[in-house]
């Protein structure tokens, strides 16, 4: 009788043990468990300025033609005489910023320029290029500057004969494509002085368009034509200037403040067609 209750149980144990283990492995396998982290994931902003020369700053901009891509080239001559450009129309939010002459070589102007990303049109001088041409060349090689002409010796043009401003414009011309590797489509009379004698002889020199300006930047101070901030298509006028560092930052910062890009003026005054 005992063996018989000793069989019996370690029978019973069996078939619980079994139903143990049967609902064991029927049971569902919970999902693991995650946690979210507290710490934001980290993110790159890119700076609005960056240190410059002498403990200043220099603002920086939106990509050139991030907010579209040129929209006009330099308009046709009439009548034999190369057009007046004053401004560029556009409805988009850029500006343009243009060098003259270079009498002053200040050394810190191209690593200024490279800093900034800007890309400035020169209107030089053969008798200042003269003095030192690779100074002038890396602002074309290494900032992507564009060089065009500005006459031979700056001489003021308006009311001179024909022989005379063709002289000044056409060996300018040609000086500064012998020298930069591509000839000037554009030029800038001295003091912005002209008449029809003028737009006759730069457009027989083979100039798209006589360019002036609508502002202009002296001893660090944008100086308007009309209003009292910088508008789209605007091109600003300043010089190679002991005043040089003052002056570029004075631009860039107004440009700033007014909502503006600077873009390249070329690409809004080739003769051909703008790149994509």
């Amino acid at each position: 009788m005992r063996r018989i209750r000793v069989i019996v149980a370690i029978a019973l144990v069996s078939v619980t043990v079994a139903c143990g283990a049967g609902a064991l492995e029927s049971q569902p396998v919970a999902a693991p468990t995650t946690t979210t982290s507290s710490v934001p994931p980290t993110t790159t902003t890119p700076p609005t300025a960056l240190p410059g020369p002498n403990g200043t700053t220099v603002p920086v901009f939106q990509p050139a033609y991030a907010y579209g891509t040129p929209q006009a080239s330099a308009p046709p001559a009439v009548d034999g005489l190369a057009p007046i450009v004053r401004r560029i129309e556009t409805d988009k939010p850029y500006v343009f910023i243009t060098i003259d002459d270079g009498a002053v070589r200040h050394p810190a102007a191209l690593e200024l320029i490279r800093l900034s990303g800007v890309r400035p049109t020169l209107f030089l001088n053969t008798k200042h290029v003269e003095g030192d041409v690779p100074y002038f060349r890396a602002f074309q090689d290494r900032a992507g500057a564009r060089v065009h002409g500005h006459t031979t010796d700056h001489p003021n043009l308006q009311g001179q004969g024909y022989a005379f401003q063709h002289r000044e414009i056409c060996e300018n011309t040609d000086y500064i494509g012998a020298q930069m590797g591509k000839r000037p489509t554009l030029f800038r009379p001295p003091f912005g002085n002209y008449d029809q004698t003028t737009r006759k002889a730069a457009a027989d020199c083979g100039i798209a368009a006589l360019v002036l300006w609508t502002a202009a930047v002296n001893d660090g101070v944008v100086q308007f034509q009309a209003g009292g901030k910088l508008n789209p298509g605007d091109i600003v006028l300043m010089h190679f200037r002991q005043t040089f560092v003052e002056d570029w930052l004075a631009f860039l910062n107004r440009a700033k403040q007014d909502g503006l890009t600077p873009v390249l003026l070329d690409d809004f005054l080739s003769p051909t067609a703008p790149p994509a």
